[in-house]
């Protein structure tokens, strides 16, 4: 079974905040795309990659004459191939980003013609479900509060704040933000901070991490997430040494070879490559696996869109070192492209899809509805 054609499909009207720029969100502009690959047999798949549709199509051109008549059943290799062959072109970056889609919708279809799910391919499942932390920005107390609230009453028994205006305020906004969310949900609920210190011109450093750590500690914080600069090894090898608390960040790398020193390092306790960015299942099973070697524990960054949270769902079964799940709350990308809605049961646990492939069913109306009328290809099976 051979690649015959690829598709990039654009969402776009449905971002969730997260502190973006506002001229990363023109109409003419989007942040997640879809990415369709479609094989000589008419079986099709589907991923995601994190970057706007237009360096996407991009990419895809500059990756079209490796892929097209490439084995569509072999993701790993093909997808490995077309990193080795486009060192020159943008190594780590927006073709790196396309690459995470199509080796998503690779191994969708791997998954399909074999009957499984990728976890079970990937090696096996450790597990049959996790606990999805509901991902949500920070806000002032009492908006913070009735978010809290409605997550708490859909089901959600983990939640992680972050950004908006935690750190680029004062310490007391930052302690009444926390103080107000561990009021909220109780003690019985995992809370995790994320402060975004992937934010354009991040102020803090490791001293400022530190003391904010000690304060969150106070509060029963389960991690402390991007309290400084993306690329600040060593603050975060320092950081991790003394926090009180787990030290979780990574999640704007790019392939697995980024992730070496900092695993190796130990810079973090808790390490977050993103599936729709990273290079796909392939390489971020491949850090999880390294990391698990590490005794470092695997939580992959989610903030994209249905089909990342498939693809995490996929490699939280498959990695022995995982616990939880990022789910965006609420996100039109996930709820509205899902042809059936993810539910919680009673434990706040997500039940992990074990249909063939990713899992999980599309929703038409919604792809539609994002991409400006655009559908999916009919898959044969």
């Amino acid at each position: 079974m051979k690649i015959e054609n690829i598709r990039a499909l654009p969402l776009r009207g449905g971002t969730p905040d997260g502190g973006w720029d506002e001229k990363s969100l023109a109409l003419d502009t989007n942040l997640h795309t879809l990415v369709e690959v479609i094989t000589d047999e008419g079986v099709t798949g589907i991923g995601s990659a994190y970057t706007s549709a237009k360096l996407v199509e991009g990419a895809i051109d500059v990756l079209r004459p490796h892929l097209i008549g490439a084995s569509a059943l072999d993701p790993a290799a093909t997808t490995e191939l077309c990193h080795q062959q486009t060192f020159w072109q943008g190594r780590g970056g927006s073709i790196t980003h396309a690459i995470s889609g199509i080796d998503i919708a690779l191994w969708d279809i791997l998954g399909k013609v074999t009957g499984q799910p990728i976890s079970r391919l990937l090696g096996g499942r450790y597990r049959d479900s996790i606990k999805p932390y509901g991902s949500l920005l920070m806000d002032e107390p009492e908006k913070l509060r009735a978010s809290l609230e409605d997550g708490m009453s859909r089901g959600f028994r983990a939640f992680k704040i972050g950004w908006g205006p935690f750190g680029r305020r004062d310490r007391k906004t930052d302690e009444l933000i926390v103080k107000t969310a561990r009021e909220t949900i109780g003690p019985d609920n995992e809370l995790m901070v994320d402060a975004g210190g992937s934010d354009a011109l991040w102020p803090h450093g490791y001293k400022w991490a530190l003391e904010t750590s000690k304060m969150l500690a106070d509060y029963d914080v389960t991690w402390f997430e991007e309290a400084l600069r993306p690329d600040d090894l060593e603050g975060y090898i320092k950081l991790t040494e003394n926090a009180p608390l787990p030290i979780a960040s990574c999640e704007v790398f790019t392939r697995r070879q980024s992730f070496l020193e900092w695993i190796e390092r130990r810079a973090v306790d808790y390490i977050q490559p993103d599936v729709t960015k990273v290079g796909g299942i392939s390489e971020e099973f491949r850090i999880a696996q390294y990391a698990d070697d590490h005794s470092i524990l695997f939580v992959p960054h989610g903030w994209n869109t249905a089909v990342g949270l498939a693809a995490d769902l996929q490699l939280v079964a498959a990695v022995p070192c995982a616990r939880w799940v990022e789910y965006i709350t609420p996100a039109p990308y996930i709820e509205e492209l899902l042809a059936e809605p993810i539910r919680l049961n009673d434990d706040g646990l997500i039940t992990i899809p074990d249909k063939p492939g990713l899992g999980l069913e599309w929703n038409p109306d919604g792809i539609a509805k994002f991409t400006g009328g655009m559908k999916l290809t009919p898959s044969t099976i």
